[in-house]
């Protein structure tokens, strides 16, 4: 299904564009696919085990490449994180996210490990914000913001509630500092603080938690006070139009928030049932700039309507629930870790990918799973699900014995 949206993406009329021509992205697909079903095989005739023993070895080899890639890499569309071989380029970053996966499922598979413990989170940390920190340097941040998806993995894992809990609160505080009035957020702060103490039990009310509350309602009116300073000091101008047109879609609807409006007519165009295969008319005369790659999903809702939209979705959704089974499933716990940082990792880009075409998130460049262009991302998304898939066929071989 990717590979025939891609070919959607790239066909022309007028030249009738062939499916296997490797001068477009279709044919180059197709041999990316190919090398892929290589990968694959290899990935399942090789021992279970080869994953737990060299899971730090492939670690320290991709921070490695993401070090090289900083001196030696080229500069595609302002970001310095592609190794460039003729026609064909390669992305670390990509399948940084699997070693890092694998390197997180071999230090939590330890007995006794409890993520309750300050010294076990920092070196958890070190192991994730590394690896984030050289592909931020690369100015690659789409794919940085992906390792946070390791935090549905560590909470599945014993991380206590409150540190996600804090991370969507600052998130949310974030959002509406940028929409809504700093008084307003002010005044509400307030208001939830009375409600609180109010509710509160009498026995509760003590000097000591009435103070710790107050700490961190300031913290929050704090964290409202410096987003506008964040934005327009700490942001890349582009990281800046983004959030912009995330908050009002209607800005400037032909520059900066060009991608984003023309996204939405195209999938908005498809309606319940589509325009028909090949018949995207948005498609074919580039309404939408890359296509094929992070805004696929605008093809396939132009093409293939509201019903073949909803197919894809339910698609995902099928295939995140049938890895969270099966990672509960698992007879060990590096398994179980490595199978819930898979679901992770694709849920965060299926959800991210799909929201910024339809301006619900911004447009932070990152791939739809085994539907946008490229072999990185399909090499990396089809290792990082068949390493599963061959440590969930180790518990298989033992249930039959």
């Amino acid at each position: 299904m990717g590979w025939l949206n891609v070919y959607a993406a790239v066909y022309s009329p007028e030249d009738h564009t062939n499916l296997f021509d490797m001068t477009t992205n279709a044919g180059k697909q197709m041999m990316w696919i190919g090398t892929t079903v290589l990968l694959i095989i290899c990935i399942l005739v090789i021992n279970h085990k080869f994953f737990d023993s060299f899971a730090y070895v492939f670690y320290a080899f991709m921070i490695l490449m993401l070090l090289l890639v900083l001196v030696a890499g080229s500069n595609i569309n302002g970001s310095r994180s592609w190794f460039k071989f003729g026609a064909f380029q390669i992305q670390p970053a990509e399948f940084a996210k699997v070693a890092t996966a694998l390197a997180l499922a071999k230090y939590l598979d330890v007995p006794g490990m409890n993520l309750g413990r300050t010294k076990e989170l920092l070196r958890i940390g070190g192991i994730i914000v590394l690896p984030c920190i050289l592909i931020l340097a690369s100015n690659e941040t789409g794919s940085t913001l992906v390792f946070a998806s390791f935090v549905i993995m560590l909470y599945r894992e014993g991380l206590p509630g409150w540190i996600p809990a804090l991370g969507i609160s600052v998130a949310a505080l974030f959002v509406l500092a940028l929409v809504f009035p700093k008084l307003y957020i002010f005044a509400g702060i307030i208001v939830l603080y009375g409600i609180i103490v109010l509710l509160m039990p009498r026995y509760n009310r003590t000097t000591r938690n009435l103070l710790s509350m107050a700490m961190i309602g300031a913290a929050m009116m704090a964290l409202v006070t410096g987003v506008d300073f964040f934005v327009n000091n700490v942001l890349q101008k582009h990281q800046r139009n983004r959030i912009k047109v995330l908050v009002d879609p209607t800005i400037d609807p032909l520059g900066v928030g060009w991608n984003v409006t023309q996204a939405k007519i195209a999938i908005g165009s498809g309606r319940l049932q589509g325009k028909g295969f090949l018949e995207g008319t948005q498609t074919k005369f580039d309404f939408v700039p890359e296509q094929s790659t992070d805004f696929i999903f605008c093809t396939i809702g132009e093409e293939h309507g509201f019903i073949g939209s909803t197919i894809v979705i339910a698609l995902f959704i099928g295939l995140l629930s049938r890895i969270v089974i099966l990672a509960e499933k698992q007879r060990s716990k590096f398994a179980r870790v490595y199978g819930y940082c898979v679901a992770g990792i694709i849920f965060f880009h299926v959800m991210v990918n799909i929201g910024m075409t339809i301006g619900l998130m911004p447009v932070i460049g990152i791939p739809l799973p085994f539907f946008s262009y490229g072999g990185s991302s399909l090499w990396s998304f089809s290792i990082l699900l068949f390493i599963f898939l061959r440590l969930d066929s180790r518990r298989t071989a033992l249930m039959r014995r």
